[in-house]
Order: C-alpha cells, then structure tokens, then sequence
C-alpha cells in the first residue's frame, strides 16, 4: 500500500503572495473600520450641531414667546414645530414648559406629557446636547431655553435619531467598501504579478529549497580543486572560489568581489582575457609563478548578464611536458647518432674486411676522441651536472638541426657551488628555453650557431645565450617575454610559451632577464640569479 506523500511546501513565490495578500485585507479593513467610527463620530458631531442650530432657532423666533403667553400654546405652536421640522429635517421639536410638560410633539398622544430626558442645564439657561433614548428612540438631541427678560419661560429641544445618522455612516461606509475592495483587487493582481514573476526566478522553489540549494553551491563551489570565477555584467567579480583566489594570488574573498577585474593586479593578458566579450577556450596564460588554462562563458538571458570563468593550474603538466619536449628530442639525437654510428661501424668493418686494419683503428680512435672531447669540454666548463646533461643533450640536438651548439671558453661552473634551494627544474626551464629559442632563431642561417655561458660572479649566477639569428626588433623587446609572442609560425603546440615561461622562473628566484643584440647580429639573452639572500627571500614567498 502505497502511502500519501506530505504536500509540499508552499513556493516562496505563494508565501509571499500569501503574507502579501493578508497585509492588504488587513490594511483595508483596519482603514474601513477606523473610518467608519471616525464617520460615525463625525455624523453624530454634526447631528448635535444641527440640533443645535434648530433649537436656537426655534427658541429665538418671536413667534414661539408670544404663542407661550396665550392660553393655549400648543395650539400655535404644534403647527410651527411640525413645518421647522420638514424644513430642517431633524425628526422631532419638542416646545415644553419650564418644568419639561410638553406643548409640541410630533406624535400627537404625547403632548402634555413629561419631556424624557435632561433639562436642568437647560432650567439654569444653558445649552447642552445630548443622547438620549426617548419617545422615538435614542437620538442625539439639544435642549436650550427660551428666555425673556432674563427670564426661562419655557424649553426648546430638537433632535435626530440615531438611526438616521447610522443610515447616513451606513450609506458612506458601503462607498468606502466598495472603494476598499478596489484596493485589495487591485493590490492582490498586482501581488499576484510581481510574485509570478518572482516565482518564475526562483523556478518555484520554496525558502527550504533555496536554502538547500545555497548550503549545496557554497559546499560544491569550495569543494572543487579548480579556480572558479563569476564576474557579472560590469566585470566585477561576483563570486570567486578558494582555488581560483589561490590560482590568482589573490587576497581574502571580501578584498574581492565586488572589485573590477581590473584592479586584481593581474599580468596583462589575463586581464584582458577575462574582459573580453567573447568566449575563450583553453587559453594558456601565465601568472608571477603558475601557468593556467583559462576559459570563460558569457552568462546571457537576453542582455549581458556576465562571464563565468575556470582556472586549471596546469604548470606541473607544463613541465613535464618541456621535459617530455626535451626527451623527444634527445631520443631523436639518439637515434640519428645511432645511425651515424652504425656507418662509421660498418666503415671500421669494411676497412678491416679490406685488411686495412690499421687505418680501421685510427678512424675509430678520431672518431671517440671527438666525443669524448665534447665532452670534457663541456664538464670542464660546467661542472653542475644537471647543466652538463642539459648542455649535452641540447648540443646533440642543436647538431640534429644544423646548428652549432658551443659552450664558450669563460664557462666556469663548478658542481656544488649552486644552493640546494636552487631549484634543477627551474635551471632546466630557464636554459633550456633560452637554448631552445636561440636554436630556432640561428637555425638556417649561414653560420648557424649558438654559444652558451655560464659561470658564478659576485653571488649571482651568470646564464647567456648567444645566437646568429635575425636578432630581437628593440620594439618588441618587452612584448617578446610575454606569452603567444613569436616572430616564426605557430606550430601544432603552439608558439610564444617558452620565453614566458623563463620570465616566470626567474621572476620568482627574484632574478634579471634581459635581451640585447649580439656581436654577430643575433640577439643576446642573459638571466642573471641571486645565490644566496635574495634567493633566501624569494623562496619564503
């Protein structure tokens, strides 16, 4: 048996249409009622003024006191009080003695009896109203004297019921209903509209809901190891997660949103690539010490609403893929020297086959002799020997390619003298880079060749490379560390990273890079790098 489901809660949309809905009913009627005493109060106010103004009058008419001194008053005055009656419409005069015995009425039966109700102030010469319940009903009556020479001969009072005003408040109070139940139509449609649209933004969940769905985002968004960037229209940020404020070198979340991008202290392009309109897919890009692949896709609904951005962290990948570059190349070295070596074997082979021994010896001695010359050329000049390997893996290369690879004559690196805190890697990618660029440059010129040095002064190590190229433009002397920037033709891995990433490097061992043209026309590449205190320093960062 399957068991009814709970109903569920009410939308926040239908809770605030709901909450809506009932604030203006009860503001309605909290207005209505407090009008209706109001009127009521007011209708009785100017009931006790009319009856008034009647009495007054009545009492003051010369008519009425000289009907008082004949014989019989009511004859006179029964008429009068009747006609002051129609033409004033007050609902009852009543003309009596002194002592409350009344001449008129607008019931005939009643005249000659008792007035019911209070006539002392009245007695004294006074006027004062009153409600009172009498003959006709409770009425809001006045009782004021008819006076001559100073003398109360007698008592006028007039009066309307107090149904009539209920009747009169009744008649204003259904307009004022009628105008009420406009209002609450008319505040209920346009609740109704504003909470439709509200429901439609909220895809009609409820507070509940929202309030999950927020606990979700704030857990998934923290939770995910990649940099995660919202910007909105005005590309200031919006949101940003722990990875992207990591990615970025950013500070703490609140010095952060709400800033343009801008004002992040960001490099260049990476700027403008998170303020450019259109979409950008695995964009490479580089901070002071990371590479990272950005993407970013405009969030739209009609109009611009902004950009949501992703950051991968990809410089151990970029590494490895420069080692992985360099790898290829010297299993390509390898294998042409192979080759090359497999020929002279079948050289030395040949000549003893032809029984020239000798000369089968002398070649094969020339032959290792030439090797081992390059190198303990290259160990003599640079001792370290991660350099070493570097150097001699480069120059196998470089002779792949046609082109010179030459360590020069005032190389002198001894091994240990570089600090552990030196990093290998980062030597591998700022030299390796450096040669890689000079091989590219020199490679097809006439005397195509590259000279490397290393070497220790002052507490700095000295790195240079020299290549026979084409030589760096002055102009473009800044923009040819910056990355995508390459005077040759993007290859299928693209062009422009190397030399961005030496920048990187020896940014962050708080080094010196700098280009210049070479002696032979070519460009000069030199990265000077502290040893000891500025390297301690940048490597607390």
């Amino acid at each position: 048996m399957r068991l009814p489901s709970a109903p569920r809660p009410r939308s926040l949309a239908g809770q605030l249409f709901a909450m809506q809905a009932v604030l203006i009913a009860v503001l309605v009627a909290g207005y209505a009622l407090f009008t209706y005493v109001s009127d009521r109060h007011q209708a009785e106010a100017a009931a006790a003024r009319q009856a008034t103004a009647v009495a007054r009058s009545v009492a003051d008419a010369p008519s009425v006191r000289a009907a008082i001194h004949t014989r019989n008053p009511s004859k006179e005055l029964q008429p009068y009080a009747l006609q002051v009656m129609r033409d004033t419409e007050v609902d009852f005069i009543t003309i009596m003695t002194p002592d409350g015995i009344r001449w008129t009425h607008p019931e005939q039966n009643e005249i000659g009896k008792h007035y019911l109700g209070h006539i002392e102030a009245a007695q004294r010469g006074h006027t004062f109203s009153e409600t009172y319940k009498g003959t006709l009903g409770a009425s809001v009556r006045t009782v004021t004297p008819v006076e001559e020479n100073n003398r109360v001969i007698g008592l006028v009072s007039a009066g309307i019921r107090v149904e009539a005003i209920s009747r009169r408040v009744q008649e204003q109070v259904t307009a004022l209903l009628g105008v009420a139940a406009g209002a609450l139509a008319l505040g209920g449609i346009g609740t109704y509209v504003i909470n439709a649209r509200l429901r439609r933004h909220t895809h009609g969940m409820n507070a509940a809901e929202l309030s999950h769905m927020h606990d979700y985002h704030q857990a998934a968004l923290h939770a995910v190891r990649e940099g995660l960037l919202m910007l909105d229209g005005q590309y200031r940020v919006a949101l940003i997660n722990d990875g992207g404020r990591e990615l970025l070198g950013v500070g703490p979340e609140g010095e952060v949103v709400g800033h343009s991008v801008a004002e992040l202290g960001l490099p260049a392009p990476l700027t403008g690539a998170l303020l450019a309109s259109e979409p950008r897919v695995d964009e490479v890009h580089l901070t002071a010490d990371r590479v990272l692949v950005v993407n970013t896709s405009p969030v739209s609904g009609g109009e611009r609403r902004g950009t949501v951005v992703t950051l991968r962290d990809v410089t151990e990948l970029q590494s490895l893929m420069g080692e992985l570059d360099s790898e290829r190349g010297f299993t390509q070295a390898l294998r042409s020297q192979a080759h090359e070596a497999a020929n002279r074997l079948h050289t030395v082979v040949s000549l003893i086959e032809l029984g020239r021994a000798s000369e089968a010896v002398d070649f094969a001695t020339a032959e290792l002799e030439l090797a081992q010359a390059l190198t303990d050329r290259v160990v003599a000049a640079v001792g370290e020997p991660v350099l070493a390997a570097l150097l001699l893996g480069k120059t196998a290369q470089a002779n792949e390619r046609g082109v010179e690879l030459v360590v020069s004559e005032e190389s002198r690196l001894d091994d240990g003298l570089l600090p552990e805190s030196l990093s290998a890697r980062d030597l591998v990618t700022i030299l390796g880079n450096l040669i890689d660029n000079a091989v590219d440059a020199a490679q097809g010129t006439v005397r195509a060749r590259v000279t490397v040095t290393a070497y220790a002064e002052d507490a700095e190590l000295v790195m240079r490379v020299t290549d026979t190229g084409a030589g760096v433009d002055p102009a473009h002397a800044e923009l040819v560390f910056q990355r995508g920037f390459s005077t040759k033709p993007a290859g299928p891995g693209g062009r422009g990273l190397g030399l961005a990433l030496v920048r990187q490097a020896v940014g962050r061992l708080d080094g010196t890079l700098t280009v210049a043209e070479g002696p032979e026309g070519g460009a000069v590449f030199e990265v000077r790098l502290p040893l000891r205190a500025s390297l301690a320093g940048g490597e607390a960062r």
